[in-house]
């Protein structure tokens, strides 16, 4: 089986350790490597550049971008779906970045992890509103790149105290309402799934049945509580044969293992 790696920032410029673990591929959450500090477009796209090139040398590719909204203080409050009109424009050109960025390492796939969109005071939003904001977002998003596909991956809480798009279903509903669905699809984490009080391979079942499971991150989680990220196994080993199982009878590609014990995470290929 081949590997592939979710890898730490400073392991960017040690690629070619990949040539000792048998990788076939790298998931970068690009904009914590090119927008943190504050880089012009052209000098991000130059990166990219030289990053796709390396790549290329290495006989590896990218799977997905994602652009890290939650850590920004322009999105603390939401990012498409803030009150702030500036803090939205501000999500949604940084997003586009992203899908450049996408594009530059050739790969058409925009991961959405939507942190902080919900609320910690739920008169704080209209959810009606936030819901047309978001789909205002992905459209928007949709049409810089008639290529590019969102993958949405929904989680009902953490770090707000609840979320827009909680579940599998909500992300495939928002699709739905985009201007282009079939570019709409989702990613399923194991322990977002958990901590909602779903079970995992239910959720993939049920976006495989839509064709609409573009990758998942299996971990664990022990309980309904905090983002543990556990390793994918160590707490429930029958989940996790039933997520195998089912993603792997539906023809699936792509498996993300999440291992936190030792600050790597890897994942394996069915093909």
């Amino acid at each position: 089986m081949a590997l592939m790696s979710v890898i730490p920032l400073f392991l960017i410029k040690n690629l070619n350790y990949s040539n000792h673990l048998d990788l076939m591929g790298f998931s970068f959450m690009m904009m914590m490597l090119f927008l943190r500090y504050g880089k012009t477009a052209t000098q991000i796209q130059s990166e990219a550049s030289s990053l796709k090139k390396r790549l290329n040398n290495l006989g590896l590719s990218a799977e997905f971008v994602a652009p890290r909204l939650w850590e920004d203080p322009m999105t603390i409050d939401g990012a498409y779906t803030a009150n702030d009109p500036d803090c939205r424009k501000y999500a949604i050109e940084r997003s586009k970045v992203s899908i450049d960025i996408a594009k530059t390492l050739g790969t058409d796939l925009l991961v959405l992890w939507l942190a902080r969109e919900g609320t910690y005071i739920r008169e704080a939003k209209d959810s009606k509103i936030a819901t047309d904001r978001l789909v205002e977002a992905i459209n928007e998003m949709l049409a810089h790149d008639p290529d590019i596909r969102i993958c949405i991956e929904p989680k009902p809480n953490e770090p707000m105290d609840h979320a827009y798009l909680p579940t599998t279903g909500h992300a495939l509903a928002i699709g739905m309402l985009s201007d282009d669905p079939d570019r709409v699809g989702v990613n399923i984490e194991s322990a977002h799934a958990i901590l909602a009080g779903l079970d995992p391979s239910d959720e993939m079942g049920f976006a495989l049945a839509h064709q609409k499971l573009w990758t998942v991150h299996l971990n664990d989680q022990n309980g309904i509580k905090f983002d543990q990220d556990k390793s994918f196994g160590s707490v429930d080993l029958r989940r996790a044969f039933n997520q195998v199982r089912s993603f792997a009878k539906n023809e699936g590609r792509f498996f993300f293992l999440f291992n936190r014990n030792d600050g790597e995470r890897f994942s394996f290929s069915s093909s």
